[in-house]
């Protein structure tokens, strides 16, 4: 019989594990390979006014900006672009200190569980890098192998990682949950585990983490 996940690890990815944001750069890179698509930014004013004034939320903004940039194109295409951004990611964008914590839990037999907002298109590849058990992110939906663009899970952020943390509680009924996050948005999650870090935030998030009792950390 298999041996039962008695340690589960949830780790965020942009600004927890990286330094940086990703889907930003990950849309900038795919316009340099594809300067053309540039033409389609005449959409993009309107969505961010729309966004500042709370007409759309940040899962119809990245919605909006996967469509606006990528649509119509084609899953090989995409992911040509995804394998060489996340490499790069892994080998450049990481915090040396965030590494060195995800490796620790791995030799501990953690199972371990990237939790990101990004999407789908790249946050696979690299988890598969990370070498992570289980990966968690926004999903981007396809028609066969032609990119739709449109959200196919809720945004994975806020609230909803306490949703997907809720869903791993049942299927680890047993397991003792650790999370790694970086933002205020990250808090209702990380109340809910029996183990936090906050990690490389802000002073309003961290002083909402000391009220909380969740330890801080700066990562480097």
């Amino acid at each position: 019989m298999p041996h039962p996940i008695s340690r589960v690890t949830i780790f965020d990815l942009d600004g927890t594990l990286t330094w940086h944001d990703s889907f930003l750069r990950f849309i900038l890179g795919y316009l340099r390979l594809n300067p053309l698509r540039i033409l389609r930014s005449w959409h993009l004013p309107a969505v961010l006014l729309r966004y500042f004034i709370g007409g759309v939320d940040r899962g119809l903004l990245k919605q909006s900006v996967i469509q606006i940039f990528m649509r119509g194109d084609s899953r090989d295409e995409i992911d040509s672009w995804a394998r060489e951004f996340a490499a790069r990611v892994v080998k450049h964008g990481c915090r040396p200190a965030a590494l060195s914590a995800l490796e620790k839990h791995r030799e501990a037999g953690d199972f371990l569980v990237l939790l990101s907002a990004s999407p789908s298109l790249y946050v696979p590849r690299i988890a598969d890098l990370l070498r992570v058990d289980r990966v968690i992110c926004t999903n981007v939906a396809f028609d066969g192998d032609i990119l739709r663009g449109d959200l196919t899970t809720p945004n994975r952020r806020g609230e909803e990682k306490s949703r997907c943390l809720a869903g791993l509680r049942l299927e680890f009924p047993a397991a003792t949950f650790t999370a790694y996050g970086n933002s205020a948005s990250d808090l209702p999650h990380l109340r809910a585990v029996d183990h936090a870090v906050l990690v490389n935030a802000a002073a309003f998030a961290r002083h909402q983490a000391k009220r909380s009792n969740i330890s801080t950390a700066e990562w480097t």
